[in-house]
């Protein structure tokens, strides 16, 4: 899909979302583009309940499970993190707003939000041994941490309450390792 054809892709599917009063929260890498330039992605991810499904009979459902569902809107393939999930449903009442974007109103994962998502996933991801995936959220979080420099600590604490202790430990190291990073790079040493 091309990017022309993913954004009106895209636009057709928040002007379903508007028309059948969805109550939905854009997220994963087309959120990211609101707040930073040059990501890529072909996918589209929104925080919505289950219930909403039902509604959208235009969605063909590839896969779901307990927190997710896989679909597709014509070429576009869409990843519903379900609400019934405590963090998805924290993110999608506390951490969003509605912003302007690509020429509409539209509720987003907030910087904070967005962050959240990527660190719960992180540990996850590391299991499955998925390098590049891994490669891009942690580079999604160094972008927003750099960027936007929001409160590290009240994030982790956030985070905290939606996972065990040891992915926690997990999730501490790595943002560690992010600081670094940035800290390296403001200080011009690599």
């Amino acid at each position: 899909m091309n990017s022309d054809s993913l954004i009106q892709s895209v636009q057709n599917l928040f002007m379903l979302l508007e028309q059948r009063q969805i109550d939905y929260v854009l997220a994963g890498g087309i959120a990211l583009l609101y707040y930073v330039e040059g990501r890529n992605t072909q996918d589209l991810d929104v925080l919505m309940a289950l219930s909403a499904l039902d509604k959208l009979p235009e969605l063909k459902i590839i896969s779901q499970d307990l927190n997710f569902a896989r679909a597709s809107f014509g070429e576009l393939q869409i990843d519903v993190l379900l609400t019934q999930n405590s963090l998805f449903r924290q993110v999608h009442q506390n951490f969003s707003q509605v912003q302007r974007f690509l020429d509409r109103d539209i509720p987003i994962a907030s910087v904070e939000g967005l962050i959240l998502l990527k660190l719960y996933a992180l540990p996850s991801l590391y299991r499955q041994g998925n390098f590049a995936r891994v490669g891009i959220n942690e580079n999604d979080i160094a972008t927003l941490l750099h960027y936007y420099q929001p409160n590290v600590a009240a994030l982790l604490s956030e985070i905290s309450k939606y996972i065990n202790e040891s992915d926690f430990t997990e999730i501490k190291g790595i943002v560690a390792e992010i600081q670094n990073r940035i800290k390296r790079f403001k200080d011009g040493s690599g």
